[in-house]
């Protein structure tokens, strides 16, 4: 018997589900499918919304449809346009929320929408909203200083806007840069025209007529503002999840098959909460939804072996009451929910109980990598992977280029490359990331020194 399988969230890790296997994908937004990743340099004019489209899925989306309830009993999704999806696996991809932070004035005359002028930087909507609301010279705040915040920063100055990004923490990227990477990271931001102040609270904002005027900071100054981006970080989306009575963490707790609770659910990317850890990037996000895809075609292969019917049907069968969603579908006298976009679907296996699945191979966590390009009269790469920070006993190979703008930092623990940043030249990031994520010993007889030679050492 042919899968139903319904994936909620059509971002990078339901995209990415979506193109590997004949799925129902029910996107929120109105959009196709796009790269979150690029949307600064759609906000900067680089390029237009179109381009960063994502390959297509297998099936058609279902677009603008919000999903609002899961019936693990009936197994079904209810979306708010009022329709109903059956299921017999779901995929939770619901992505995350930006932070919104406790600002006086951050919500309107009505007091629930932020003021005229406030943005998050989230979703292509956003980004079209700030192209057209920016024009030469409009006083535009960005609060927080992390990868986020510095991409909206570059991408606003490059529209000519007068750009004041604020960070409270000591320094730009904290996160993921050492301080002398980020000082670097902070002349070169300020040489786009963007004012940078550091260790900077803001408390809140001022509005006239529901419009934003300026920004608070906590020290009493004012900075003038008709336009403010608030990029503070994001948060795992998970209402859906612990509405439908899903363990949940900080993100939606998954197990190494990316399993939740209900092990006819799955959740893979910036909503889902591995061995501990909430990722929120795109690398690790398609290789969860890249692990799914195969744990799922494993068990259809497992079944179609065995003969044996889809997980939850046989049950059904047993007791007489039909497959949940095809009640309702045989009475109206339409397919039953999800089977007219899943194509056909994939088979699964019992392996003789309801809730036995076949064994699938493991999904361990990613070692993740942040890149990022900053543009400019003189564009500036930055990479950084793994710990950036040594800890004591650790050894530190640091190279600094000042005529260049270059800088290069490897952290080795034993016999372990445990992280690395570089900005201005990546020529050795391909095999010091590899280094990295193999997790290999290094060689005993080449010097730590060659780990930052153009090859990376491997010669």
């Amino acid at each position: 018997m042919s899968t139903r399988i319904v994936v909620v969230g059509g971002g990078t890790a339901g995209a990415r589900l979506a193109q590997r296997l004949p799925v129902t994908l029910l996107g929120e937004e109105p959009h196709a499918p796009y790269n979150r990743v690029l949307l600064a340099d759609v906000l900067a004019g680089r390029y237009a919304p179109e381009v960063i489209a994502l390959p297509g899925t297998r099936e058609p989306a279902r677009l603008g449809v919000r999903a609002v309830r899961i019936d693990r009993a009936a197994r079904t999704v209810e979306c708010a346009d009022g329709s109903l999806v059956g299921y017999d696996r779901l995929v939770l991809a619901t992505g995350s929320n930006p932070v919104l932070p406790p600002l006086r004035g951050l919500r309107g005359p009505a007091g629930t929408e932020p003021p005229e002028g406030v943005h998050a930087f989230r979703t292509l909507d956003d980004c079209l909203a700030l192209r057209d609301r920016v024009r030469p010279g409009t006083r535009a705040v960005v609060i927080g200083g992390g990868l986020l915040g510095v991409s909206a920063a570059r991408a606003l100055a490059a529209l000519g806007a007068e750009v004041v990004l604020t960070q409270q923490g000591e320094r730009l990227m904290e996160r993921q840069l050492d301080a002398s990477a980020s000082e670097l990271l902070r002349e070169h931001v300020e040489a786009l025209g963007v004012e940078v102040h550091t260790e900077c609270r803001v408390s809140g904002l001022r509005q006239r007529d529901g419009r934003v005027t300026a920004v608070e900071l906590a020290d009493g100054f004012v900075l003038d503002a008709r336009v403010v981006v608030l990029a503070c970080g994001v948060r795992p989306r998970v209402a859906l999840a612990r509405e439908a009575g899903l363990a949940v963490a900080t993100g939606i707790v998954v197990d190494d098959e990316l399993r939740t609770s209900d092990p006819y659910v799955h959740a893979i990317g910036d909503c889902a909460e591995h061995a501990g850890r909430v990722y929120g990037l795109a690398g690790p996000a398609l290789e969860q939804a890249d692990a799914v895809a195969e744990i799922l075609t494993a068990e259809a292969e497992a079944a179609a072996r065995s003969g044996r019917p889809t997980p939850g049907t046989e049950t059904a069968a047993r007791s007489g009451r039909p497959t949940p969603g095809t009640e309702a579908a045989a009475r109206s006298g339409r397919p039953t929910p999800g089977t007219e976009t899943a194509g056909a679907g994939l088979a699964r296996a019992t392996a003789g109980a309801e809730h036995a699945f076949a064994p699938a191979t493991a999904y361990t966590g990613t070692r993740a990598l942040t890149r990022l390009t900053l543009g400019g009269a003189a564009p500036l790469d930055l990479a950084a992977f793994g710990e950036t920070t040594a800890l004591p006993g650790d050894d530190v190979v640091q190279l600094t280029d000042a005529t260049r703008r270059a800088y290069r930092k490897v952290v080795v623990r034993g016999d372990r490359l445990v992280g690395g940043v570089l900005l201005g030249d990546l020529a050795a990031v391909g095999t010091l990331a590899r280094a990295w994520e193999g997790d290999e010993a290094l060689p005993d007889e080449a010097p730590l020194l060659h780990l930052l030679t153009h090859d990376g050492g491997s010669s």
